[in-house]
């Protein structure tokens, strides 16, 4: 049996894929600005009140206009989750894996519509976009193939004169805040999840990133997902966020996003509500401050190139970005100057523009966030490229290098989340390994060097849930690296790993005495 292998990734130095892309983007412009509504036992709700959806590269331009969802409308469909789940939790694991592989096969065939959307929507470059779509087939394709492996259960001991069962059962209404960043793929990986496990869904997605979501649903309607089993409820935070992870028939939450929010959704869903007879589950994964150290025996120019692509890809926007670079002092000076070159030659402007590597951040809030952080950077160290910004027409920050900064600065602390990198220097590979591991997230982290003992040092001493050797600190793949963090990065779920799915489940011994 030959393992499945993930989604390639498209070839763009092929001019007929360039054509077709150029085509996909022709045909997303000709549906900018169309109405979407909400989802709801699986009747369409438009609401007047709307959350309308900006291209970040182009401010004026509209996405789509999304129905709002609010209090009400949320409490009518956690009702209608709830009374799905009771027959839902009973339909064949093969059955709903199969709904799953047909969601893939359905976005397969329109790769470039999806990934042109998150060009406009998202501000994602060709190749940024084109690995989020690959990466959610990805998801739906793993996580149908994980469940097929544990629908059985896992085996236990019987005695003489009884049998024993261990088996897996769905927890129930789960709602699933899904971030912008990823607007497909980790939408979709976490509402597949949820669903291919037995849950029914809430999905409240990011409002930034509205119109992406709404197309995924279409999706797993369309590939045969009953009404009832995935409720779709955009809406603000403040308005439902807090009602749908307080409801006493929320069973669990599933979050992307920052720090804080996760926090506070992990604070709240420990509350036992009235009439809740369960203590919630909480997946989440809270963002990083990541570190690629770089040793003196190094590829200086790998070390180089791994910085820049995973500092400044999608406009340093990842929970997974390299927002501090620690390099051995004896090569300091040599990094930073092939890095802070590399920079230089990347092209900024609209992502719609095969040529742009780096487009704009999503939205005046992160821009202004961002270019404070700049300004605080310029106290604690030297800007050697970048350090500005235009906000005239989209959100766009040139890729920014702050040298010499200290360990303890807060830019070497705190999450940026934009297209800024912090260099430090160490003495030697032990203050290193010290001055990565002295942050409060534990997301991922890279060690380029070719001096094996230091690279089995970093194995037991670099405290992130996901290290890479001899390459950047982004690029997870489903199913090659499962993805999730320590500390306050998260509760390390492991997403696209053998072990995910099994948090949407609880385990139930079943013995029969003969």
């Amino acid at each position: 049996m030959i393992a499945y292998q993930h989604e390639p990734l498209t070839d763009f130095t092929n001019e007929n894929n360039r054509e077709a892309f150029q085509e996909a983007l022709k045909r997303t412009n000709q549906h900018l600005g169309q109405e979407y509504p909400l989802v709801i036992d699986g009747k369409f709700i438009t609401t007047k009140e709307k959350i309308i959806s900006r291209n970040p590269a182009n401010k004026t331009e509209v996405i789509g206009f999304v129905s709002k969802a609010n209090q009400e409308l949320a409490e009518k469909a956690i009702q209608a989750a709830a009374e799905a789940f009771e027959s839902w939790r009973k339909t064949k694991p093969e059955m709903r894996a199969d709904i799953l592989f047909k969601a893939a096969a359905i976005i397969r065939s329109r790769k470039h519509e999806f990934s042109a959307l998150m060009v406009k929507e998202a501000g994602k470059s060709w190749i940024e976009a084109d690995a989020d779509t690959a990466e959610a087939i990805d998801f739906m394709e793993y996580y149908g193939r994980q469940m097929l492996k544990i629908k059985d259960g896992a085996p236990v001991l019987s005695r003489e004169g009884e049998r024993n069962r261990y088996h897996y059962i769905p927890l129930g209404v789960g709602v699933v805040i899904s971030p912008w960043n990823f607007p497909l793929a980790i939408t979709a990986g976490t509402t597949v999840a949820a669903l291919v496990t037995g849950n029914t869904v809430l999905l409240k997605p990011a409002s930034t990133t509205p119109v992406v979501a709404a197309r995924l649903v279409e999706v797993l309607k369309e590939a045969g997902l009953p009404d009832g089993v995935l409720q779709f409820v955009p809406g603000s935070g403040s308005e439902i966020g807090d009602f749908l992870v307080d409801h006493p028939k929320t069973r669990f939450i599933s979050f992307t996003g920052s720090r804080d929010v996760g926090l506070r959704i992990y604070e709240r869903a420990a509350k036992k509500q009235t009439d809740q007879i369960w203590l919630k589950r909480v997946i989440a994964e809270m963002g990083g401050k990541d570190t690629i150290v770089v040793d003196k025996e190094a590829d200086l120019e790998l070390a180089a190139q791994s910085i820049v692509a995973s500092a400044f890809g999608f406009s340093g926007q990842k929970c997974s970005a390299c927002s501090r670079a620690v390099v051995l002092e004896e090569v300091y000076d040599e990094v930073l100057h092939r890095a802070a070159n590399l920079a230089k030659t990347w092209k900024i402007g609209d992502p719609a523009c095969f040529e742009t590597k780096m487009g704009p951040v999503i939205d005046p809030s992160s821009f202004q966030k961002i270019m404070r952080y700049i300004e605080i950077g310029k106290t604690e160290g030297n800007i050697i490229i970048g350090g500005t910004g235009d906000d005239s027409t989209g959100y766009y920050i040139e890729p920014t290098i702050i040298a010499d900064v200290e360990p303890d600065a807060r830019i070497m602390q705190e999450e940026i989340f934009g297209p800024v990198v912090a260099f430090a220097k160490a003495k030697n590979f032990e203050h290193a390994l010290e001055i990565a591991n002295n942050t409060e997230y534990g997301l991922t982290g890279a060690v380029i060097s070719n001096d094996r003992r230091n690279l089995e040092k970093a194995r037991e001493d670099f405290h992130v849930g996901n290290l890479y050797f001899n390459r950047g600190c982004t690029g997870a793949i489903v199913g090659y690296q499962p993805f999730g963090g320590f500390n306050l990065s998260g509760t390390d779920s492991k997403a696209g790993g053998p072990d995910y799915l099994l948090l949407h489940m609880q385990a139930k011994t079943v013995s029969e005495a003969f």
